[in-house]
């Protein structure tokens, strides 16, 4: 709209709004001179040479200003109807009529200039703001395709390993089974070698989709929490009898604070973790070597427990990476879950953090290499 007045005040419409102006003004005003003072007309006068230069620019306001000038003196200064002065204070009255049009047009100008100057300022900044908000849109949609391509692949990778493997192996078990019913070339231990390896990898079929849908169950925000007050110790012997297979060739030592308060969680739930823990402990470690579960209250409303390990360690840099669904370690770096999805410890952490918690990885210290931390609030923080 300013770049239009622009043009307009460059023709000459501006000049003949300045003229139609002060002849309305004068017109309107020629009645009431008898009444009104010359101060009131000068007013009048001027406020329509600020409206012209607001409208239209300095050139068309000084035009305005010439106008008012001759109006002011024809109209309204005796004598009447000539361009002579009697009063020499009218003389006074019309020179600072007119310095001070001049002056207020032209300050009524510059700060229409300003204004549009400032338009076109701001008209600039939001460009450049669109044209930066486009560039993050892009980069944020070429990093979530990067993102998403590499999910993508990391989820094959995992589904034809972790589904086919256990799937040739069935397959192939049942068919000599099968086969060996017609022919009979397999001896009873034999037979029971081939129904282990099923009954085996139907097991590994079954983390693998239970694992899925625990993920899923996280990022959807469905996991059906039965909050109660446990005992720690409860959940921690919970969690070794699930993994006493895993732990039979270790030597598993628990410590934990004496009068250790109830803590308000899902034990269940609490217990899936500390199973993952000492897997994926188990998994990475020698046989025969140490494992340790710790419990303590190191704050007033905190507890926190631990699983220490001597096994291979993992690099700082990793310590975040591994809480990643999907993550794979390649082949120079310490691999970090459990069943080789790589889902163990990114369920560990969705379930700790819906329930207030933290979990994370420090050095072990001492005879352990790695120690893995859960901190739980004692109470419900929800109420």
């Amino acid at each position: 709209s300013m770049w239009r007045l622009s043009r307009i005040s460059r023709g000459p419409a501006g000049f003949m709004a300045a003229f139609a102006g002060v002849t309305i003004v004068t017109l309107a005003l020629i009645p009431l001179r008898d009444r009104t003072n010359t101060t009131a007309v000068a007013l009048a006068l001027l406020l329509v040479v600020l409206v012209v230069a607001t409208l239209f620019g300095s050139r068309t306001a000084f035009f305005a200003s010439l106008l008012g000038v001759f109006s002011f003196n024809f109209f309204f200064l005796p004598p009447l109807y000539t361009l002579t002065i009697a009063d020499p204070q009218n003389w006074v009255a019309l020179a600072a009529f007119l310095i001070t049009s001049i002056i207020a047009g032209q300050l009524s100008s510059y700060a229409r200039r300003r204004a549009a100057e400032s338009d076109r300022q701001r008209g600039e900044i939001e460009r450049l703001y669109e044209d930066l908000q486009d560039a993050f849109e892009k980069a944020s949609e070429a990093e979530a395709l990067r993102r998403s391509d590499k999910l993508k692949s990391s989820l094959l990778d995992a589904v034809t390993h972790d589904l086919r493997t256990p799937l040739t192996s069935i397959k192939a078990s049942a068919t000599t089974l099968l086969d060996n019913k017609k022919e009979r070339f397999l001896d009873d231990e034999a037979e029971v070698e081939f129904l282990e390896i099923i009954d085996e990898e139907s097991d590994r079929l079954n983390d693998f989709i239970e694992g899925m849908v625990g993920l899923a169950k996280i990022e959807a925000n469905a996991l059906h929490l039965r909050k109660n007050w446990n005992s720690i110790h409860e959940v921690i012997n919970a969690a070794i009898g699930r993994a006493k297979n895993q732990l039979e060739t270790f030597y598993i030592s628990i410590e934990i604070e004496r009068d250790l308060p109830a803590i308000f969680i899902d034990a269940a739930s609490i217990a899936e973790v500390l199973y993952l823990l000492l897997v994926n402990a188990a998994k990475y470690s020698s046989r025969g070597s140490k494992i340790k579960i710790s419990a303590h209250q190191i704050q007033e409303d905190r507890v926190e427990i631990s699983v220490r390990d001597q096994g291979r360690g993992i690099p700082g840099e990793l310590r975040e990476k591994v809480f990643e669904k999907f993550y794979r370690a390649t082949e120079n770096q310490v691999p970090t879950t459990d069943g080789g999805l790589g889902l163990g410890l990114a369920i560990a952490k969705g379930i700790v953090e819906s329930q207030g918690g933290r979990i994370w990885i420090e050095d072990g210290k001492g005879e352990f290499v790695t120690r893995f931390v859960i901190s739980l609030p004692i109470g419900d923080e929800g109420n």
